[in-house]
């Protein structure tokens, strides 16, 4: 759509008008998807990307407006050449384990392809247009919460109706099977609401402990994640004698921007903010309690699973509790 000589004029002009100063841009790649209206911008460097960014995101949002693209995405080839790495570690650790499930055999294809096409690969597209082989029998349970990243996430200690709403519409998409697991939190969310703890620690390990159970009893002997920080070799850990913890977001080296692009395909109910109800009382009645979650946040960011300026949104919306 654009050469990047002409990228790089529109992307100066906006900084001379908002008053930057101009500078060299190094562009490495640009992708688009014409179908998403998506722009990709691979730089050269992070101070690149940030040239493009703009303080406060100004440039990349006049950029988009100027463009009239859906979205742009900015990323530095250093991250790429991590993503790289990452799935290599993660394609020795999937050899181990796709003899087992039929499920496994078909990530490994979908990550060697990501590997072979590291700086144009679509999930949308590959799943579209490639055939893969059924599973004779569930082999697998899916931990699923029903947010933005739904099919590749875990529980929630109280989930709000407009979450089983995405639930309800994503399972009756995909054909799949539901069932809630009942629990006993109330321990938890008294004590949460004591001060005692902060709820995310506990609450989501009795959670995994549930799930194990409920794959136990039912003889499945992998159970799913959206864990998105467990990459390469922890993309897949064992859990139980017979039980595998599959990390798939990780497992792909997938970013935030990723699921959110595979997830609009379901138009699903997009929802802001960070953690459930439980949390925001929490935040609300021991403010000291928000600096932990700040913790799990940064942790996300220093993993590359959030940007920059998706973790300071989530941040401010802790300031935003009444």
């Amino acid at each position: 759509m654009y050469s990047k000589e002409l990228l790089l004029f529109e992307i100066n002009e906006i900084r001379k008008e908002i008053g930057h100063e101009s500078v060299d841009i190094q562009i490495y790649d640009i992708i688009y998807n014409e179908k998403t209206k998506e722009l990709w911008i691979i730089t050269e460097d992070r101070p690149d990307k940030a040239a493009i960014i703009g303080k406060g995101g100004w440039v990349v949002g006049k950029l988009r407006e100027k463009l009239k693209v859906e979205s742009i995405h900015v990323e530095n080839y250093a991250n790429y050449l991590q993503k790289e790495y990452q799935l290599k570690l993660a394609g020795k650790t999937l050899t181990k384990f796709q003899d087992k499930s039929q499920a496994l055999s078909n990530l490994k294809k979908v990550l060697d392809e990501k590997l072979n096409h590291i700086y144009n690969f679509s999930i949308n597209e590959y799943m579209k247009n490639s055939e893969f082989e059924e599973c004779e029998k569930p082999q697998a349970v899916v931990a699923l919460s029903g947010g933005v990243d739904s099919s590749l996430d875990a529980g929630t200690i109280i989930l709000p109706n407009q979450f089983k709403h995405n639930i309800k519409d994503l399972c009756e998409l995909l054909d799949v099977k539901h069932h809630y697991i009942n629990a006993d939190y109330s321990e938890i969310i008294a004590e949460s609401l004591n001060g005692k703890f902060h709820p995310c620690g506990k609450c989501s390990k009795k959670t995994e402990e549930l799930i194990y159970d409920y794959a136990e009893k039912n003889n499945l002997e992998f159970v799913i994640y959206g864990d998105m920080l467990s990459t390469g070799t922890q993309c897949i850990t064992k859990q139980r004698e017979n039980i595998y913890r599959i990390n798939l977001p990780a497992s792909l080296s997938t970013s935030k921007q990723e699921i959110k692009s595979v997830t609009r395909d379901y138009e699903l109910r997009e929802f802001d903010g960070f953690g459930c109800p439980l949390l925001y009382e929490v935040h609300r009645k021991f403010p000291y309690h928000k600096k932990f979650s700040i913790q799990r946040i940064l942790r996300e960011t220093r993993a590359s699973a959030l940007e920059v300026g998706e973790a300071l949104d989530l941040i401010w919306s802790f300031y935003k509790t009444k």
